[in-house]
């Protein structure tokens, strides 16, 4: 590669590494809830390898290398220094490389899916690479660490042009093979694709990888009968699919263990309910059995704990259906999580004002809405908020929704003398007074109104239909009765592939930036009333919200790729 393209590959110096403020809120709990938090942290991290195996083929050798060499030296840098005979300016080089690394649970951004190389030089590599702990994973992990020769394999997506561990070992397979898979398994509802890797064999023949700590699940306990299947359409026509399970095995059966550890700590039914489902799940492979988690994790309203577990977000699988493995554990901020309160009461009214009629839109159901302080979040990367499950049954189910949570700590978690980049001078004092505070009113709506308002119009079943399929909406972009909606078993996730999660992020910031301009919604996150006086702090708000949208997009640029687009 071209020295000078290189250098957008170079990890960043210094890395931003900030802390999160959490003692005083674990403190506060009781000794059952602060055991509970215990165990489901242990839980959430037990799949760290999990996701080092979902971003590269070297990360998990090279999480070994960096977790070898800390020990070594029992964190004591200095001495490692000495030892390898790098300068001050060359151990700063690892350490920063290693820092991006663990904050990314991988060798590719997290937010941006591009590999990032080590500043240090491989020769300096090498010599961490002969201290003895370390020496075996640094040969696993050596070449592969600074490969930058095929720039598309520096960005993760399909396969063969880009990278993905998705579908391991599986150097031959194709767009249109993952998608005819895809598809074979939408049509086969009771299987999920969540926690599950595709691999072509060699004689062509697919194995889909189930995550689950049992290799021989029994027929009761498994989602599906069958095992295997031919496939009858193209490019797969003739080829067999089996269903393997046991991936991650280790990694599920300690998550599992911790769990049930945690069961025992729970504060009420939802949560003990929730977590045999977990166990079932993560033992079995039973998507079905996670799915039923959600539904008992949607009824505990308020705990003081609140955590979520599971291979859940779908963003880096290229495709768009497969998910990360992800957990978190938080306490609850009572002061902050008012204000989402009084945002849930109002968000029928609020939804009413968004540009689309009201067949559009399922009956709304009030969801949880808190403001968390998180102690533990597990995987590539941690969000401002969050708004899951993802699963359209439980979604859109009357009885079933979703749960909307700000993370507190993390909106307001700042590196010092951080360098604010495309803001005028005229705007930085504006800028760095109500960021924070616009950022927080964007995630609230985002969360709930953006990923929490719409309607998928579906033929739930033949011949039954979630619309007045005789009479249906009038689209606001044609002006015309709509034609087309989902089929039975289509999913958001299915029908959208890859682009699926970007394009509903969109849609969820799109409905953000439509409404914080209401004065009615930023007077309830108090800053008074703007129609009043645009020029005290709803304005600045709102005026901080728009720089801080403006500023992010162009920021993001960085993370394009041209030649992949």
């Amino acid at each position: 590669m071209d020295p000078s393209k290189k250098k957008q590959y170079l990890a960043d110096s210094p890395p931003s590494v900030v802390p999160l403020q959490i003692k005083p809120h674990f403190e506060a709990l009781g000794k059952t809830e602060q055991l509970y938090s215990h165990y489901i942290s242990k839980a959430c991290f037990a799949g760290t390898r999990v996701v080092l195996r979902q971003v590269s083929p070297e990360s998990e050798p090279l999480y070994d290398f960096i977790i070898s060499l800390h020990k070594h030296c029992n964190g004591d840098y200095s001495k490692l220094k000495s030892e390898t005979g790098l300068s001050d300016e060359e151990m700063d080089q690892w350490l920063h490389y290693a820092a991006q690394f663990l904050g990314n649970a991988g060798n590719y951004k997290s937010f941006g899916d591009s590999k990032f190389i080590p500043r240090l030089a491989p020769e300096k590599l090498a010599a961490l690479g002969k201290v003895s702990d370390a020496s075996k994973h640094y040969e696993l992990c050596k070449d592969s660490l600074y490969e930058t020769k095929v720039e598309d394999l520096m960005h993760l997506g399909y396969p063969p042009q880009h990278l993905t561990t998705y579908y391991p070992e599986s150097p031959a397979i194709t767009k249109e093979e993952i998608a005819a898979i895809a598809d074979f398994v939408k049509e086969n509802g009771n299987i999920l694709p969540e926690n599950t890797r595709l691999k072509k064999l060699t004689s062509g023949d697919f194995e889909l990888l189930i995550a689950s700590a049992q290799k021989d699940p029994a027929k009761s306990d498994r989602d599906v009968p069958e095992s295997s299947w031919t496939l009858d359409v193209e490019p797969v026509k003739g080829k067999k699919i089996s269903l393997v399970y046991g991936d991650h095995a280790q990694e599920m059966e300690k998550i599992a263990s911790f769990l049930a550890e945690a069961k025992k700590h729970s504060a009420n039914e939802y949560q003990s309910d929730m977590h045999s489902e977990y166990v079932k799940s993560f033992k079995t492979g039973s998507m079905t059995a996670h799915v039923q988690s959600q539904r008992h994790w949607i009824k505990d309203k308020g705990p003081d704990v609140e955590s979520n577990i599971g291979f859940i977000e779908t963003y880096r699988d290229p495709h768009g259906i497969r998910g990360e493995w992800e957990g978190f554990v938080s306490m609850v901020n009572k002061e902050r999580t008012k204000a989402f309160a009084h945002l849930v009461a109002e968000a029928p009214k609020n939804i009413k004002k968004l540009p689309w009629p009201a067949e559009f839109e399922k009956t709304f159901v009030a969801p949880d809405f808190t403001a968390l302080e998180v102690l533990t979040f597990a995987g590539s990367g941690i969000p401002a908020g969050i708004n899951i499950p993802n699963y359209d049954s439980v979604r859109q189910d009357p009885d079933g929704g979703f749960k909307n949570v700000s993370l507190s700590n993390v909106l307001s978690a700042k590196a010092p003398n951080e360098k604010v980049l495309f803001i005028k001078d005229e705007d930085m004092e504006v800028y760095k007074k109500y960021a924070d505070a616009a950022f927080e009113v964007q995630v609230g709506l985002h969360e709930l109104l953006g990923h929490g308002c719409g309607k998928i119009l579906q033929e739930t079943e033949p011949g039954k239909f979630n619309f007045d399929h005789k009479n249906p909406p009038i689209s606001p972009i044609t002006q015309k009765p709509v034609t087309s909606y989902y089929k039975p078993g289509e999913t958001w996730g299915s029908v959208f592939g890859g682009m699926g999660p970007s394009y509903e992020e969109c849609r969820a910031e799109c409905v953000a930036m439509a409404l914080c301009p209401d004065y009615s919604i930023l007077q309830i996150f108090g800053f008074g009333n703007g129609q009043e006086d645009l020029h005290g702090e709803a304005g600045n708000v709102l005026y901080a919200a728009y720089l801080s949208m403006a500023r992010a997009g162009v920021a993001a640029l960085q993370f394009y790729n041209v030649d992949a687009k």
